[in-house]
């Protein structure tokens, strides 16, 4: 049974028999993370795209353990630049690695590093562990395939942004939430930013009310799926 521990923003740490993995790591420079990047020790950093709040501390990470990168094709080669080992994919493919398997699913927002280097599309992430599945969209905003990523996948937690402004709002994550229906929703991607202050008990309550389970986890706190 894998364990996911919220580090705030986007970032999970996803924990499994046959290894671990984060997402989107943005610790150093998130004012509400708990976790340092040098405690974390991992065997991939899945990276949906290249802005600063996601990309984050992810080479670092990714150099310490000697992890490798897997992210869209133009970002895992930004990485590689910067001295990553990295596992280059893109939208619609999948791949067996050993902690898991890592498919790639479309988003819509978009992608491009701290420095301005352009990243290639953005992307969402469903990864199987343990004979789980994660859903992790990256920043997006709601479209309607996700019915099909839904019922393609009997998803075990999907984790949502919020906060609108950059993402999909609370009542756009409700109507994503319908159309994936997995086994449980949590919120992210809210109160890092003033401009992204939402109160995720509102949207918990919102899927609720449409017959889905949905909680609130709090910063470095774990569950598990």
């Amino acid at each position: 049974m894998p364990k996911l521990t919220y580090l705030g923003h986007s970032a999970f740490l996803i924990e499994g028999n046959a290894g671990s993995v984060v997402i989107d790591p943005f610790l150093s420079g998130n004012p509400l993370a708990v976790t340092k990047p040098e405690e974390l020790a991992v065997d991939a950093v899945l990276l949906t795209h290249g802005h600063g709040d996601h990309i984050g501390d992810g080479l670092e990470i990714a150099k310490n353990n000697s992890a490798l990168v897997v992210a869209p094709f133009e970002l895992a080669n930004y990485c590689a630049e910067r001295g990553a080992q990295v596992h280059p994919m893109h939208i619609g493919g999948a791949h067996n690695f050993p902690f898991g398997r890592v498919k790639l699913t479309i988003a819509h927002h978009g992608s491009c590093a701290p420095d301005g280097t352009y990243t290639g599309n953005p992307c969402g992430f469903l990864l199987t562990m343990d004979d789980k599945i994660l859903y992790h969209p990256g920043d997006t905003a709601l479209f309607y395939d996700m019915k099909l990523i839904g019922d393609m996948n009997p998803i075990d937690v999907a984790v949502l942004p919020i906060g609108d402004n950059f993402t999909m709002g609370i009542d756009d994550a409700v109507k994503a939430a319908e159309l994936l229906h997995p086994k449980l929703v949590i919120p992210m991607h809210y109160k890092t930013f003033e401009v992204i202050d939402v109160e995720p008990g509102e949207f918990v309550a919102k899927v609720r009310d449409q017959g889905l389970e949905s909680r609130v986890v709090g910063i470095g706190e774990a569950v598990e799926y």
